[in-house]
């Protein structure tokens, strides 16, 4: 089964290998078994059905939530010569009717249908009389009726079950606890079900949590470097997504909003909007997100507090799907836990459901103060373990300093006690503060034992403690009265003198930018490369208007990287590039050449010779070929391709280039000399180390062979 696999995979998708636990998952829905895929976004998810569904005779059946992602999914299918349709309440009647007969006479692979529609007795009654290969239910946490994603129609997916038994089913999600994991199993009769787990790591984001001091201000601080960048701006209030958008309308930011509270119309306007043009940014709530299969957003950043890990997993996770590099940028400060606090406060539901979403807020607020790795902490949550800090968050890259806030802390708390348990911060460090004016004179806490005592901090570093306080659990926000602060049951050990408190000390608002300077776009390619990328994206954006496509539906970014750093000069050598598969090298291969061609003719050799001098460089310093495509900034198969030739020119010696164990490396140089005469082809040996080891590592053993027998 994998080697068709193989075949479809290169020729219609243009991938030379699947990744992760993709393989796995293909051959065992191709087999007829079902599956429960958990996979971060940007993992690969929709090959997992989509493979066994070109696999597999008859039709394939995709549930998803929403008609932009099942337009965005069709388009991309067609494009790669795959019939696929979409049926939704957008068409009219004909269009419908056109639609079922081609379905009827079999010209269909796959259909996407809204759950709403598919477990309507009528479409289930059509879908019987066809010959069905297999149903992928996508967003499958949407089954949860815990999560703010729930669709009741989810619900009655567990149906197909029992109207087609002989049908295997696999759902798919990106976020799901083990709660939800359940729940999915549960409601969609999945129990034997295979499950694949896959790591909740998302290595190209790097993460970066602000306290919040003039969000505006500080938003403009992290766009400065990211002009002509997409990105998402989540705000949790209609209005705030308004006023923001217009602002950085009027700092020179194509920004859009979208909220629950637009018009369809002008909703739909904006997300085609978005997923149409280049560089734009879509300030919203919540609402919108889920669906959106735009991989080259460069950042996601948060102007206010998400409510749980989840959330914040899900949205942060909209960034770099392409596996390029990528931004999440939080900015929260203590406002933003009180309003939450009364959001969930007034929220509907029963006093179990209020403690658990609690509990899920003092998870995110653990991230936001956390002085240690927020990628490990992140994934712990999740139960994964990250071995080591991940090197590639804030707290890794800057050194986050504490202080010994406990007799602060104290007096804080203290205020807290003896002004009533009644006010708020702003009034509670103008106590600590010993400002005498009309509003502490108005209640007499000029009189008060600690009026005055904290003058040793400045008003910035007692809101920190404020905020860092009521995140810990030690200070709670008064929902019922008027969101003033009070000691909670957490804080008598450390007013009783029985623990102390280490607190993360805030950076100044002029260190707060450290680190983030450097865009995750501007990474992307280097100053000598700017006119050939801009080239190859404008010939990009050119042919999407002509078909009537987003541009990253002709071709992804990490796919024009790669033809930039690889400079193909054939229509041979533009196949083997990622994301080239038969129908695109067909339909836009010329045209890429051209550009390649013309623009890079010039620039290319003395390119390719310096990036070759420094990888062999890196390679000597012991650097892994992943180390060297994350320095050098290009896939991990062209830095194969460059160790190869430098092996073979003798610049490098195999052991430096690799590092392999002994009885592998064995192998395959058995492998290589098993035969009489010349040595063969690594495509005639790969299958053999298929998954076990990436096909470079073969070219630069046959290298190291050839240029022994040369000797």
């Amino acid at each position: 089964m994998l080697e068709p696999a193989l075949r479809i995979l290169k020729d219609v998708f243009g991938y030379d290998r699947f990744r992760g636990q993709q393989a796995a998952i293909i051959e065992r829905v191709a087999g007829g078994g079902d599956a429960l895929v958990l996979m971060p976004t940007g993992g690969g998810k929709s090959l997992c059905y989509q493979v066994p569904a070109l696999l597999r005779e008859g039709l394939a059946v995709v549930v998803s939530p929403l008609i932009a992602l099942m337009e965005d999914q069709v388009a991309t299918l067609n494009e790669l010569g795959v019939p696929a349709v979409a049926l939704n309440s957008m068409q009219t009647p004909d269009e419908q009717r056109e639609i079922a007969a081609r379905l009827r006479s079999g010209e269909i692979k796959l259909l996407y249908l809204a759950p709403e529609r598919l477990v309507q007795p009528r479409m289930l009654a059509f879908l019987q009389r066809l010959r069905i290969g297999l149903f992928a239910i996508d967003e499958a946490h949407c089954v949860s009726q815990w999560g703010h994603d729930f669709r009741p129609e989810y619900l009655q997916l567990g149906q197909l079950a029992e109207l087609f038994p002989e049908v295997p089913r696999i759902a798919l999600t990106a976020t799901a606890d083990k709660r939800t994991r359940e729940e999915i199993v549960q409601r969609l009769h999945l129990e034997n079900a295979e499950r694949f787990l896959s790591s909740f790591d998302r290595p190209n984001i790097f993460y970066r949590i602000v306290p919040k001091d003039n969000p505006r201000k500080q938003l403009l601080g992290f766009l400065a470097e990211r002009k002509g960048d997409a990105g998402i701006v989540y705000c949790l209030s209609r209005k705030k997504v308004e006023e923001v958008a217009a602002f950085l309308s009027e700092q020179g930011y194509p920004a859009l909003p979208y909220h629950a509270g637009l018009s369809n119309e002008l909703r739909a306007y904006h997300q085609k909007r978005f997923l149409n043009e280049e560089g734009l940014i879509m300030v919203a709530t919540i609402a919108f997100g889920m669906g959106i299969d735009k991989p080259n957003v460069r950042f996601v950043a948060h102007l206010d507090l998400p409510k749980s890990l989840e959330s914040y997993y899900q949205e942060t996770g909209r960034a770099g799907r392409d596996g390029l590099p990528a931004d999440a940028w939080m900015t929260y400060g203590l406002q933003d836990v009180v309003f939450l606090k009364q959001m969930l406060a007034n929220s509907e539901g029963d006093e179990r459901h209020k403690r658990l979403e609690q509990h899920k807020l003092e998870a995110m607020l653990g991230l936001c103060e956390l002085v240690s790795c927020r990628r490990q902490a992140l994934l712990a949550y999740f139960d994964e373990e990250l071995a080591e800090p991940c090197g590639h968050c804030d707290n890794c890259v800057d050194e986050v300093e504490t202080w010994d806030a406990t007799e602060p802390a104290r007096q804080a708390l203290s205020a807290i006690y003896r002004s009533g348990q009644r006010y708020g911060v702003g009034h509670l460090v103008d106590i600590l503060l010993g400002r005498d004016n009309e509003k502490i004179r108005a209640v007499g806490h000029q009189h008060l034992s600690v009026f005055g005592v904290g003058k040793a901090l400045s008003e910035a570093e007692w809101r920190s403690l404020f905020r860092q306080l009521v995140a810990r659990g030690l200070a709670d926000v008064d929902l019922e009265g008027y969101g003033g602060l009070r000691l909670s049951e957490r804080c008598r050990p450390l007013l009783r003198g029985e623990t102390s408190l280490e607190l993360r000390r805030d950076f100044k608002p002029q260190q707060g930018a450290r680190g983030q300077a450097k865009s995750a776009a501007s990474q992307l390619v280097r100053g000598e490369e700017r006119e050939l990328w801009e080239a190859l994206r404008s010939l990009r954006r050119k042919l999407a208007e002509e078909h009537s496509v987003p541009p990253y539906v002709i071709f992804p970014d990490a796919t024009l990287l790669e033809m930039l750093r690889s400079r193909p000069r054939s229509l041979a050598e533009l196949a083997q590039v990622s994301g080239v598969g038969a129908r695109k090298l067909e339909r836009y291969g010329e045209a890429f050449l051209e550009v390649l061609n013309d623009v890079g003719a010039e620039a290319e050799p003395r390119q390719v010779v310096d990036l070759r001098h420094e990888l062999v460089s890196l390679a000597r310093a012991g650097m892994t070929p992943a180390q060297i495509a994350s320095q050098l900034r290009c896939t991990e198969k062209n830095v194969y391709t460059l160790l190869a030739e430098a092996i073979a020119q003798q610049q490098l010696s195999l052991e430096q280039a690799l590092d392999l164990p002994e009885d592998l490396l064995g192998e395959i140089q058995d492998a290589f000399l098993d035969g009489d005469g010349e040595l063969p082809a690594v495509a005639e040996i790969a299958g053999a180390f298929a998954g076990r080891v990436p096909e470079g590592v073969l070219h630069c053993v046959r290298a190291a062979l050839v240029a022994e027998f040369e000797v």
